[in-house]
C-alpha cells in the first residue's frame, strides 16, 4: 500500500513540475509585447547592492533601533540574575 502512494506521489510531482517548466518557457521571454521599453541593466555592483547589502543594512537598522527604543524594565527581563530557583513559600505537610 505504501508503495503505490509513493508511486503516485511521485507522478504527481513530476507530472506538476514537467507542466510548470512546458508552460513557462523562457523561448516566450525573447518576444517583445506591444509598448515594451526596458532600461539598461544593473551592473554587478548595483545588484549585489540592491539585492544584498540594502536588505541586510535594512534588518541591522531595525535591530539597533529595537534594541535602542526597548523599554522594557529590569524586573521583566529573563537573565541568570533575576532566576529564582526556591519557592517563595514554604511548604506545609
Amino acid at each position: 500500500m505504501d508503495k503505490k502512494n509513493a508511486l503516485r506521489a511521485g507522478a504527481l510531482a513530476a507530472g506538476t513540475t514537467l507542466m510548470m517548466l512546458l508552460m513557462s518557457s523562457p523561448a516566450l521571454a525573447l518576444t517583445r509585447d506591444d509598448g515594451d521599453d526596458p532600461g539598461t541593466g544593473l551592473s554587478v555592483v548595483e545588484t549585489l547592492g540592491l539585492y544584498v547589502v540594502a536588505p541586510i543594512a535594512l534588518f541591522v537598522i531595525i535591530a539597533v533601533l529595537v534594541m535602542v527604543l526597548d523599554r522594557s524594565k529590569e524586573e521583566h527581563r529573563v537573565t541568570s540574575r533575576n532566576i529564582k530557583t526556591r519557592p517563595k513559600a514554604d511548604a506545609k505537610v
